[in-house]
């Protein structure tokens, strides 16, 4: 018996580390604040500079500030972000996705090229219905994962507007 435990362990570490298909990953040094409007790689931004204030998690019906949002990704956040056209029974599957999740932001998005996008530090994943299961296996990841540099921060208590 004492060779099954480091066995099953294996098989647990081998399950968690599990890719997720069609997401992409870039690195990032945490704790670059900086003011004023910024300029990302990425469209949402998964990672980066960042004003010093960060967006406070919740649900919002209007686009965000990039560098409010990405201040709370290096928190641990997981945002999904919508096209603003996406039409209201996808967008009421993704507030149901993120109900009852601390550290999830949900907005629409200008400007995306799929309907759907999940961000989180250092990782993203372009999806085109939100009943895509993969972004359910993406919060499970990201959302509080070793990605990001300041996990356990603080997802509230700060900017709480819209653009």
């Amino acid at each position: 018996m004492k060779r099954a435990l480091p066995l099953l362990l294996l098989a647990l570490t081998a399950c968690g580390s599990k890719s997720i298909e069609g997401v992409q990953t870039f690195t990032y040094a945490g704790g670059d604040h900086r003011s004023g409007s910024l300029v990302y790689a990425e469209n949402p931004p998964a990672g980066g500079p960042h004003n010093a204030m960060w967006q406070n998690c919740g649900v919002y019906d209007r686009p965000l500030y990039n560098e409010y949002a990405v201040h709370s990704l290096e928190h641990g956040a997981v945002w999904i972000t919508y096209r603003p056209d996406l039409d209201a029974a996808q967008v009421a599957a993704l507030k149901t996705l993120v109900e009852g999740r601390p550290y999830t932001i949900l907005s629409p998005y200008e400007g995306l090229d799929t309907p759907v996008a999940a961000s989180a530090w250092g990782a993203q994943l372009k999806v085109e219905k939100a009943d895509d299961s993969r972004l359910k296996a993406f919060l499970d990841k990201y959302e509080q994962g070793a990605t990001a540099p300041e996990r356990g921060a603080s997802c509230s208590g700060a900017y709480g507007e819209t653009r």
